[in-house]
């Protein structure tokens, strides 16, 4: 034991510094802001009018700024007119009456009686300075930079795709005027250009924020748009030569603050308006995209991504973006199936529980799918555990990117991991699971949402199975041969958790109703559970994930309230 007077006191954890602030003005209320805030990239830099003006609670609006882009500054639509404390000759503060610092309005040098604005994405603040974003010399500037670029855009807002998410129709009511002045003709510019795969251009609906041109060279990495022409000819376009396809480009569309940039797939497609919009997670690979759907009346219509800095930020990957037509397929499983012929829910379940309740121990095996939700893995690990089964689940691999693309096309490895499906690698447990069968040591197989006859278990090994109970939303070659079909549920069909590469806990919700008799996967395996082991469980997600929480230690003191919109990480 060592002795208390010589023992080292452990180190004070250390304090981060103070951040260091500034007193400024913004319409006449008194704030402190921080000197200096993150920029795109992370890096700490001058705070600027626009981020205090926020911080005030006082909107400032803007196109060519975003928040994850460089700054611009060309759009001029966030001008702001300030004043900065006056120095007097013997460089110190000229005070009023009253002991105020005296505060000069800026103006313009050549008309002393003119405001003269700073465009606040790009302008620092600096002690003792005053914004003044609404005064009346502020929203002049606002009125004469929209008029500007209304004068050769399109009155085209009932076939844009962009209406109701326009910025620059809200703007024109906030800020813009009633009546245009401009008689003249409109310079007219390129329509419907197909700038690549997914994209289609408007050049005249285009005000040149250049907001997809940054995005595309410093996010994406892929220097490949530009602007070309000069003055009100000006028009956006890829380099001659090349076709504007990278696995980021859809992105642009979101970025474009008007209609110019429109994806070919969401084209003339829906009003915006009409769509429910849902919070889910995109399932193509481990990295769990926070996403939007868009659907209506049951069908969905599109992905977006909804923004979350501890995962994909406001981005996400063309092919994440497009990987939902296949939910609508007209060839899902849509019946429950026993021996080929169209059941109940209640008799299948029934006739299941029956037999893999009389199974010999351990000569049942479960293969469990990595698109599962962790809630499902949950609850096939309880029923594997009740019968003796091995399990495992299959892998899937292919190219990261430096963005956002994970290796790893499995959206819950790690939920398959953390919940004892597999402790390691996933895959290794399959050769072992063929040989049992082969062997006859395992004459039972439950599989959920896989076909085994990619994974070196044929046709020939199945057919030497007394039971092959299949559950999957598609049809494969493992659902031909089963005993017993089980139609299931896509992500966007029913709520639950998935797990990231990184042990971020995010949890999506339902958007869409599944077709026929398929339900969640989970619900069937909460009867099975419940009719194989006899122990009753939570019939509602939120009381299952709490469940879940207390038996799995990764996520021990976790509960589905707590989780929120953005997910929790947790130690893997």
């Amino acid at each position: 034991m060592s002795n208390p007077a010589t023992t080292t006191p452990a180190p004070a954890p250390a304090v981060p510094p103070p951040v260091e602030k500034i007193r400024i003005k913004v319409d006449g209320r008194e704030i402190d802001v921080p000197k200096m805030m993150p920029n795109w990239q992370g890096k700490l830099e001058p705070t600027t009018m626009l981020q205090a003006c926020h911080m005030a609670g006082q909107e400032v609006p803007h196109y060519c700024y975003h928040p994850k882009l460089p700054v611009a500054g060309n759009c001029r639509m966030c001008l702001v007119e300030f004043g900065t404390p006056m120095i007097g000759p013997d460089r110190k503060p000229v005070l009023n009456e009253d002991g105020s610092p005296k505060i000069a309005r800026s103006v313009l040098p050549y008309e002393p009686q003119t405001p003269r604005g700073a465009i606040a994405c790009a302008t620092p603040i600096s002690p003792g300075m005053e914004l003044y974003p609404n005064s009346p010399a502020t929203k002049q500037m606002r009125e004469a930079v929209l008029e500007s670029l209304l004068i050769n855009h399109p009155l085209d807002c009932p076939i844009c795709d962009q209406a109701g998410e326009c910025k620059l129709q809200e703007y024109s009511v906030q800020h813009g005027q009633s009546a245009s002045r401009f008689v003249e003709e409109k310079v007219h510019k390129p329509k419907a250009v197909d700038l690549g795969p997914r994209i289609v251009l408007d050049d005249e609906r285009c005000v040149l924020c250049t907001r997809c041109i940054r995005f595309t060279k410093d996010i994406a990495g892929d220097d490949a748009l530009g602007i070309i022409n000069r003055g009100s000819y000006n028009t956006i376009s890829a380099f001659p030569g090349r076709a504007f396809d990278n696995n980021y480009t859809l992105n642009t569309v979101d970025l474009c603050p008007v209609g110019a940039l429109t994806s070919k797939d969401f084209r003339f497609k829906m009003r915006v308006w009409f769509l429910k919009e849902t919070k889910s997670l995109c399932t193509s690979c481990g990295t769990g995209c926070n996403i939007t759907i868009g659907s209506r009346e049951g069908v969905i219509h599109r992905y977006e991504p909804r923004e979350n800095n501890a995962v994909n930020g406001p981005w996400m990957c063309d092919a994440g973006r497009l990987n939902y037509k296949w939910v609508g397929r007209k060839d899902r499983l849509t019946e429950v199936q026993s021996r080929g012929q169209r059941t109940t829910w209640a008799t299948a379940i029934k006739e299941i529980s029956e037999r893999l309740a009389s199974a010999t121990p351990g000569s049942t095996a479960i293969i469990a799918s990595a698109r599962q939700t962790t809630e499902e893995l949950y609850l096939l690990k309880r029923l594997a555990t009740r019968l003796g089964a091995v399990t495992d689940s299959v892998p899937r691999a292919g190219n990261a990117d430096r963005l956002l693309v994970c290796d790893d096309r499995n959206p819950n490895s790690q939920g398959a991991r953390l919940t004892g499906i597999t402790f390691t690698e996933l895959g290794i447990q399959l050769a072992w699971i063929a040989d049992g069968i082969r062997n006859g040591s395992i004459r039972h197989l439950v599989v959920f949402g896989e076909d085994v006859t990619q994974q070196g278990i044929g046709a020939d090994l199945l057919g030497k199975l007394e039971t092959l109970i299949a559950s999957d939303i598609l049809p494969n070659a493992t659902t031909a041969r089963a005993a017993f079909v089980l139609p299931g549920c896509a992500a966007a069909e029913k709520r639950g958790t998935f797990i990231n590469v990184k042990g971020r806990v995010q949890r999506f919700e339902k958007a869409a109703e599944a077709p026929g008799d398929a339900r969640p996967e989970w619900e069937v395996l909460h009867e099975l559970v419940e009719k194989v082991t006899g122990s009753t469980g939570f019939t509602t997600i939120e009381g299952l994930f709490n469940q879940m929480a207390k038996d799995v230690p990764a996520l021990a003191g976790l509960e589905w309230g707590k989780l929120g919109d953005t997910g929790v990480t947790v130690a893997i």
